[in-house]
């Protein structure tokens, strides 16, 4: 699932400038981008991809928002270490793979001619781009963030899969809530934003001529 491919066509180059210049690209021309940079086989550079943004995006939570990190035998600075390396090595690549896996079986379902598992993984894993900076604790930030990954999944599906908008919106709607709607708490950032908006709402009640504001 993970293999390095030597020569891969259209693959992406390793290294710390390649995956900076992924980054700028799939954020900046994610259609350009997705023709020319998934290649069959080639899942190593899109999961270091995707473990890096996890490893930026987990270590500025735990750094800007207190009680994130976690904290065991009064050594934080150990067991935010321990969190983090957790979170990169271990449940990255795990959810990376069974969300891929899950999308493979939703587009049997829906599109005949598509691409493999592998290019899905990368599609995933290129996505998740934006939310490099869903740690900070700004559930605008945090939502505009999941919701650009979305956006970008659905064009990767949609472009590499070489199917219509309809059928990638369709097929992929589950795997990016699982995502980015649960993995990187774009749920929880508009339920924030939500209960927020609604607590500066001024109702304006119209009783015996007299204009009420309550608020809520």
């Amino acid at each position: 699932m993970t293999q390095w491919v030597e020569n891969p066509t259209g693959g992406r180059d390793r290294g710390p400038a390649a995956l900076a210049r992924a980054w700028l690209e799939v954020l900046t021309g994610p259609r350009r981008f997705f023709e020319r940079g998934i290649a069959p086989g080639d899942q190593a550079p899109g999961l270091v991809f995707a473990m890096t943004v996890v490893l930026l995006e987990e270590a500025t939570r735990f750094a800007l928002v207190p009680g994130a990190a976690p904290s065991v035998g009064g050594r934080p600075a150990l067991a935010a270490l321990f969190g983090l390396a957790l979170a990169t090595v271990f449940v990255a690549p795990a959810v990376l793979h069974l969300t891929a896996a899950l999308q493979t079986v939703l587009l049997m379902a829906l599109v005949r001619d598509r691409a493999g598992t592998s290019e899905t993984v990368q599609v995933i894993a290129y996505a998740t781009a934006p939310c490099v900076l869903a740690g900070i604790p700004s559930p605008t930030l945090r939502g505009a963030c999941a919701l650009y990954g979305a956006v970008l999944f659905f064009v990767g599906l949609r472009t590499v899969h070489e199917t219509s908008t309809l059928r990638a919106l369709v097929a992929g709607a589950i795997p990016a809530a699982i995502v980015f709607g649960y993995a990187f708490r774009g749920f929880a950032a508009a339920n924030e934003l939500v209960v927020w908006n609604a607590s500066e709402v001024c109702f304006r009640v119209v009783e015996l001529g007299a204009e009420v504001c309550v608020a809520v």
